[in-house]
C-alpha cells in the first residue's frame, strides 16, 4: 500500500513528497479508516513505528478550517520532549495546511503559555500536569474537544499520572472521540480503556515484547559498574562503529555517575538527560546529540519514549532493566525506519533474572558475547553493589535500653525556668508595682510613700 491509495487531499499528500514518505507503516495503513471514523480506537504498536503519524494523518484529514479560539484536538503525551516532538511533527504535516499548533509543559512559565492558548488554537499537545492547571484557570477553554488523544499510556500510567488524567476526562466534552497509542498492553491501560472508552477499535500490529528483526542484540555478562565502564570505554574507542550511541541506564544518580566517569574517559563527548535536568539542559542535550556535537548520549528509562533521533548507531543498556518492556522501548530507539540497529545489554549476576525476564518476553535468547582481552576485571565496588553487613549476635553489645542518656548539667540561674502556675500574675505584680485595678491610678505613689 501506498499513502495515495490513502483518501488523503493535497496538501497532506504534498507534505508527505516533501518528507519522502511513500509507504505508510503498518499502524498507519491499518488505522487509518477506523481513526478517520470518529469511532474509539487502541492502537498497540512497537516504539518507531510510526504512531504520531497514524492518529495524526486522519484527524488533520477531517480537521476542516475555523476561526474559532478554543481548540477541537487534544494530545496528551506524558514527557516535555514528546510534546516538542509531536508538535514538530504535526506542524511538518502541516506546512500546506492552516491551522493552528501548541505544545504546552511544565516547567516553563504558565503566563506565556497563557498568552499562547487566549490567541486561539485548533490542536493542543500537553503534558496532563500543565495542561490541568491551564485549564483550571479558565484560560484554556476544553468544551469544543472532539478528539482526545492519549500517546504513549502505559508510560503516563507508570509515571503516576492516573488521577491528573481522570480530572482531565471530567472536565471534557461527554461526546468525543477517544484515541489511544501504546507500545504495551498492561491492567492499569485496559482499565482505563474498560472505564472511558465506548467499544474501541482495536489495532495490535505487533504482540508486546516482539523485537524488531533489523535490529541485532549481543550481551555481555559483566561483573560490577567499573567494569561496565572499562568495558564501554573499550568499545566506544571505535568511533567509526560507535559512531551515535544511546546509554540505558537504571536511575538518574546512575546517569549522573556514568556521565562523570565517562568525562574522566573521553571529555567532551557525552550528554546527559533525566527528569532532574532542567528543560533547558535536557533539549540542548538532545539536539548537541541530534546534530552530532556530542555522540554520546546517557538517558534514564522515562526518557526512553519520544527521543526520535535518527542515525543511532547502538543502543547499549548499561543496566539491564527491572521490567522487560522497557528494554524494548530502549532498544526501538535504533533501527528506526527499518534501518539496521544495534543493541548491546550489559549484566551482572544481580541482573540474570531480569535478562532471563525480558528474552522470556522476546521468546529467544540474545548472543552472548566475550568480554575482550584488554579490559580490566575491577574489583571495586559501588555502594549498591556492596553487600549489607549484618553482625553476628554479640551478646556483650550494649543494649538500646542500657545506652546512656543525653549529657546533663544544670541549668543556669538565668535560664532555668519555674512553673509558677496562676501565681505568675502576682509576682509580676508585686515586681513592677502594677495598680490593682485600672482605676487605682495613685496606688503605685501611694506605695512609694510608704
Amino acid at each position: 500500500m501506498t499513502f495515495n491509495e490513502l483518501n488523503l487531499f493535497t496538501p497532506l499528500y504534498n507534505a508527505l513528497d516533501d518528507l519522502g514518505f511513500t509507504t505508510p507503516t503498518p499502524i498507519q495503513a491499518e488505522s487509518f479508516s477506523v481513526v478517520a471514523s470518529g469511532k474509539d480506537v487502541v492502537g498497540i504498536a512497537q516504539t518507531g513505528t510510526g504512531k504520531t503519524f497514524a492518529y495524526m494523518l486522519p484527524i488533520l484529514r477531517n480537521l476542516s478550517y475555523s476561526k474559532q479560539d478554543n481548540p477541537r484536538v487534544l494530545i496528551l503525551v506524558p514527557t516535555r520532549e514528546l510534546v516538542v516532538q509531536v508538535v514538530s511533527e504535526i506542524e511538518k504535516l502541516s506546512k500546506y495546511i492552516n491551522n493552528r499548533v501548541l505544545g504546552v509543559y511544565g516547567g516553563t512559565n504558565i503566563n506565556t503559555q497563557k498568552q499562547a492558548v487566549a490567541q486561539g488554537q485548533d490542536i493542543i499537545v500537553a503534558t496532563p500536569g500543565r495542561l490541568y492547571d491551564l485549564a483550571v484557570s479558565r484560560v484554556l477553554q476544553l468544551k469544543s474537544i472532539q478528539k482526545l488523544v492519549i500517546d504513549e499510556v502505559d508510560v503516563m500510567l507508570d509515571l503516576g499520572f492516573r488521577h491528573q488524567l481522570l480530572n482531565i476526562f471530567d472536565i471534557l466534552p461527554e461526546r468525543r472521540q477517544n484515541i489511544m497509542f501504546s507500545a504495551t498492553m498492561t491492567k492499569d491501560v485496559d482499565d482505563l480503556i474498560t472505564d472511558f472508552f465506548i467499544s474501541p477499535k482495536k489495532i495490535a500490529i505487533a504482540v508486546s515484547g516482539t523485537p524488531l528483526e533489523n535490529i541485532k542484540q549481543e550481551r555481555y555478562n559483566v561483573p560490577n559498574f567499573y567494569t561496565k565502564v572499562n568495558l564501554l570505554e573499550h568499545l566506544l574507542s571505535d568511533k567509526e562503529t560507535f559512531s551515535k550511541v544511546l546509554i540505558f541506564v537504571a536511575y538518574k544518580r546512575m546517569a549522573d555517575r556514568l556521565f562523570d566517569k565517562l568525562e574522566e574517559l573521553i571529555p567532551g563527548q557525552s550528554c546527559v538527560i533525566h527528569s532532574n535536568k532542567t528543560q533547558n539542559y535536557r533539549l540542548r542535550s538532545i539536539e548537541q546529540f541530534r546534530a552530532g556535537e556530542n555522540r554520546l548520549l546517557i538517558a534514564t528509562d522515562v526518557m526512553a519514549r519520544g527521543l526520535d533521533i535518527e542515525g543511532i548507531s547502538h543502543v547499549i543498556n548499561f543496566d539491564t532493566p527491572d521490567y522487560p518492556e522497557n528494554y524494548m522501548h530502549r532498544i526501538g530507539r535504533t533501527g528506526r525506519a527499518e534501518k539496521e540497529g544495534h543493541t548491546l545489554l550489559f549484566s551482572t549476576e544481580k541482573e540474570q533474572e531480569g535478562r532471563e525476564s525480558l528474552e522470556a518476553l522476546m521468546k529467544m535468547n540474545i548472543t552472548t558475547l566475550e568480554i575482550p582481552e584488554g579490559v580490566e576485571i575491577s574489583a571495586e565496588l559501588i555502594d549498591e553493589e556492596r553487600d549489607e553487613i549484618k553482625e553476628r549476635y554479640n551478646p556483650i553489645k550494649r543494649r538500646d535500653e542500657d545506652a546512656p542518656g543525653p549529657a546533663f548539667h544544670e541549668k543556669s540561674e538565668k535560664n532555668s525556668k519555674e512553673n509558677l502556675g496562676g501565681s505568675y500574675k502576682f509576682k509580676i505584680a508585686a515586681k513592677y508595682k502594677k495598680p490593682k485595678t485600672r482605676g487605682d491610678k495613685n496606688y503605685n505613689k501611694r506605695n512609694k510613700k510608704k
